[in-house]
């Protein structure tokens, strides 16, 4: 070497160029001095993100730390749960922690009840240490097969704008740096940085209906369509996104247009609203009158906006919770709350 030349440092492979220059956008600029901690799996993209991380924080004076949730579904996740402790203390991470579930008892199917209670326990491990946010290792693979489940579903805009990449649960920042990267990147990266990933058997497991647009429907949109596809839902996902949050905002002032002296909603108020803002309007108020939003259905929304655009002197709206919604005197009323 030439005397006087520093030594070239080499070039990191593209995709974990890739992946560390997500981290890097999403970090810089984040709110608040205390650490971001990464929820970590062992699997690759998890993984991929928690290395990132550990490159890209210090760099700028962010303290990361790694908690992995154990979720206890199958053999051996107790061992797989301490190696990613001892590999994110050897990559600097502090704190690391591993946090185990119960998910038995849960109210939904499988996969509903071990995300709650893995958001649970991510949640409350971001309270204990005053953390800026947690990162999610969603990629934009995961972004696309969300909309497609969307789809079938019949869902509406909220749906199909998919996982945000910024959201705030019981306070907490959730954030998604990997909504723009492939999943082949996460994976090329962990292998050019010789990292061993897991591999979740429930990924693959036909009985789940993720399991099967990743196996299936998402490869044959890919080989009709073309390699585009995904990255067009992901975009779809956003330009969505970007619709409902403007929507949200008209229909928070909307509300409080349309609401009535003495209580309850003014019904010309509300049918001289876009059909769009009005439905919104009428689903944030119900969630005022205690409607949990995981059981208030396009089915509660569409009958109360009937009592607006379809009077026929029809009765109640029985809205999940109790509360039950009348049309009297020109208003929408919820009597005894």
């Amino acid at each position: 070497m030439p005397a006087g030349r520093s030594p070239v440092t080499p070039s990191p492979a593209p995709a974990v160029a890739a992946v560390r220059l997500a981290v890097r956008r999403l970090l810089t600029g984040l709110p608040g001095a205390g650490p971001v901690l990464v929820a970590c799996s062992g699997g690759p993209d998890s993984l991929a993100l928690a290395a990132a991380t550990a490159f890209v924080a210090p760099r700028l004076g962010r303290p990361a730390g790694l908690v992995t949730v154990d979720h206890g579904l199958q053999p051996g996740s107790v061992d797989r749960a301490e190696a990613v402790a001892r590999w994110a203390r050897t990559a600097g991470f502090d704190p690391v922690e591993v946090v185990p579930v119960r998910v038995a008892g849960r109210p939904g199917g499988p996969e509903a009840a071990a995300r709650t209670a893995r958001y649970e326990a991510l949640v409350a491990a971001a309270r204990r240490h005053d953390a800026a946010g947690v990162l999610l290792g969603h990629t934009r693979d995961d972004q696309a097969e969300t909309v497609l489940l969307a789809l079938a579903r019949g869902a509406g805009p909220r749906g199909l704008a998919g996982m945000p990449e910024r959201r705030e649960l019981d306070g907490v920042p959730l954030l998604r740096p990997l909504l723009d990267v492939a999943r082949s990147d996460t994976r090329a990266a962990c292998a050019a940085l010789g990292l061993s990933a897991w591999s979740d058997p429930h990924n693959t497991d036909p009985a789940y209906a993720r399991a099967r647009v990743r196996a299936e429907a998402l490869p044959a949109l890919v080989a009709a369509l073309g390699p585009g596809v995904v990255a067009n839902l992901a975009r779809t996902a956003r330009l969505l996104a970007a619709d409902v949050t403007a929507l949200d905002a008209l229909a928070d002032a909307a509300l409080a247009d349309v609401r009535a002296d003495g209580g309850g909603l003014a019904v010309d108020g509300l049918a001289a609203l876009p059909a769009a803002v009005r439905t919104r309007v009428l689903h944030a108020w119900a969630r005022e009158l205690g409607a949990a939003p995981a059981d208030l259905s396009h089915r509660h929304v569409a009958a109360l906006d009937a009592l607006v655009t379809g009077w026929r002197g029809q009765g109640p709206v029985h809205l999940p919770g109790g509360r039950q919604v009348r049309r009297q005197a020109g208003r929408l009323t919820a009597p005894g709350g």
